[in-house]
């Protein structure tokens, strides 16, 4: 859900004109089931203190993103679900975006959104039917709505709050986000010259350092794979005496023994051979004895040939004992396995080259920056050249409003203010200034203005950014307090003159301005069943006028006839 100060921040959707159709909710706090249906044009939202009217813009709120709070789900209840359903003017670029993120098209114009919490924790939330995360819902809830909230006028006190207002009136945050890009990357490369143009000493001791470390790496002539293999050579050869007593004691009960196998075989063919004299049948035998005799024949030249190979030249073992130890002080010294040791020797290598190129490098990082710097440099004009532009207008639109409400002789500007070094959002910072009465200086906002004051002025600067912002449906909450009397009438109508180029809902206390709405819905608590509930109904006719009425103080006659009076206006 849009505040309109932090629309620097860019979204994945921009402002999509869509009005709200339709909005329902099932146990939020004292609401057990409501479904609302809207119209286009400005709507009031009344009732009793405590009745439930903060509940609409926070079920409005959690359908559009915010972050959701478990203590929220009525009394009773396992889960809490609000759903609404938008009118989207031209869907194609909106259905575009949708797609990108996994999101089924809107149909018939139609955006549906729906988010479900549970007292368990679960949180879930879906666009069109489709499930999808939050930060998903988020963005494209910043682009439906604009909320203007009771405390909106704490930020408008910020100067940094002030220079989004003015981008936003300028119809500057493309060029601020771009500008914004280009300050980092300066400061990137800034930073990246300084680091490689450290004092000449701390070079010279790292480039000692990594020739070092390279030197060593390089003499070691690695390959990755070559540790296992050299381990199971350097174990078998650690092992040779022992490994050819075995073998040799196998070969000679095989074949050199006095009762070795291979003799005692032939005394078995003769007993089986008289067998198959007798018998053919028996033949079988003298086949199976002589199969395994070859394959014991295959056993004993395989013996043969191992213990052969055992024969190790004089000082191998020696040579695998030192390369087996090189690799465990270069393991200690620069990763736990060869590749890690190789991937060092890669990053320091790097390192190495580029700090002997250092001055190639310092002189490619110069012309780096220098077009840097130009960049931003004609971006930081272009933004100044907009915000200048753009400045006297906001000043005198908001002017022009202030006067409707009721600073007849006040004066409002934008004071521009150059900085000693171009900042992340420009090159100069805006603070709006206030002269409340004739005859006094503009002072900065925060240092002139009351509450009551503060409130109008937010008004004015909320009513001069909305007359031009594209998005459809704004909502106010509460932010005519302070304010009352002729007052109340000129913020009324500024809410109607809103509510003929936007969808507006005003959450209010004054009667003028609920007058002055095209639609009045009102909140009430009702005990029900032995359970207190929200109820949110249209009222017209008779029983707008009595809720007027109320709204004045009480259904007098005199304040019914004020009621139509203000109906009338």
């Amino acid at each position: 859900m849009r505040r309109i100060e932090s629309r620097a921040d860019a979204p994945i959707l921009r402002a999509v004109p869509a009005t709200l159709s339709s909005l329902r909710i099932r146990n939020l706090a004292l609401v057990d089931e409501l479904e609302w249906s809207l119209a286009p044009g400005c709507t009031a939202i009344t009732g009793e203190t405590g009745s439930g009217k903060s509940i609409i813009v926070g079920a409005l709120k959690l359908v559009l993103g915010e972050r959701a709070d478990k203590t929220l789900i009525r009394t009773g209840a396992e889960s809490c679900t609000v759903e609404a359903v938008f009118v989207v003017k031209d869907a194609r670029a909106l259905n575009a975006t949708l797609e990108e993120q996994g999101v089924e098209p809107c149909e018939d114009g139609q955006l549906l959104l729906k988010r479900v919490f549970t007292a368990a924790g679960a949180n879930r939330q879906f666009i069109n039917g489709s499930p999808t995360t939050l930060s998903v819902l988020k963005d494209l809830g910043d682009g439906l709505v604009d909320l203007h909230g009771p405390h909106d006028h704490q930020s408008l006190l910020s100067i940094e709050k002030q220079l989004a207002l003015l981008d936003a009136y300028a119809g500057a945050e493309t060029l601020v986000a771009e500008y914004s890009a280009a300050w980092r990357a300066l400061n990137q490369l800034t930073a990246e010259r300084d680091d490689l143009a450290a004092s000449e000493a701390s070079v010279e001791r790292e480039l000692d350092l990594l020739r070092h470390q390279v030197r060593e790496i390089d003499a070691a002539q690695l390959r990755p794979d070559e540790e296992e293999e050299v381990s199971a050579r350097y174990a078998v050869a650690s092992n040779a005496r022992r490994l050819l007593e075995l073998s040799g004691a196998a070969l000679g009960r095989l074949t050199e023994a006095d009762d070795a196998v291979l003799s005692r075989l032939g005394e078995l063919g003769k007993l089986l051979r008289d067998l198959e004299r007798i018998d053919p049948a028996a033949a079988r035998f003298t086949d199976a004895l002589t199969r395994g005799t070859a394959e014991l024949d295959d056993l004993a030249s395989s013996l043969q040939r191992y213990a052969d190979d055992l024969d190790l030249e004089p000082g191998e073992l020696a040579t695998l004992e030192e390369r087996v130890s090189l690799f465990e002080t270069l393991k200690r010294k620069y990763g736990p396995t060869l590749a890690a040791v190789l991937d060092f020797h890669a990053t320091a290598a790097a390192r190495l080259s580029k700090i002997e190129g250092r001055s190639e490098e310092l002189a490619r990082l110069d012309r780096e920056i220098a077009s840097a710097r130009k960049t931003l440099s004609d971006l930081a004009a272009k933004l100044s050249a907009k915000r200048k532009a753009a400045a006297p207008k906001l000043a005198e639109s908001v002017t022009a409003h202030l006067r409707d409400l009721g600073f007849a002789r006040s004066e409002f500007s934008t004071q521009l203010t150059a900085l000693p070094t171009p900042g992340p959002r420009g090159a100069e910072s805006a603070e709006f200034l206030f002269a409340p009465n004739p005859g006094e200086p503009a002072k900065p906002l925060r240092a002139v203005a009351s509450s009551g004051e503060i409130s109008r002025v937010m008004l004015a600067v909320k009513t001069t950014l909305a007359a031009q912002d594209t998005v459809a449906l704004l909502v106010f909450d509460e932010i005519d307090a302070n304010v009352g009397g002729e007052i109340a009438h000129a913020v009324g109508a500024k809410m109607a003159g809103l509510g003929e180029r936007h969808q507006v809902l005003c959450i209010t206390h004054l009667p003028q301005v609920a007058a002055a709405a095209a639609a009045q819905f009102v909140v009430t608590k009702e005990f029900v069943s032995e359970r207190t509930v929200s109820r949110l109904t249209e009222v017209s006719g008779k029983a707008r006028v009595e809720e007027i009425a109320r709204m004045l103080g009480g259904k007098t006659d005199s304040a019914l006839t004020h009621a139509r009076t203000l109906l009338k206006r």
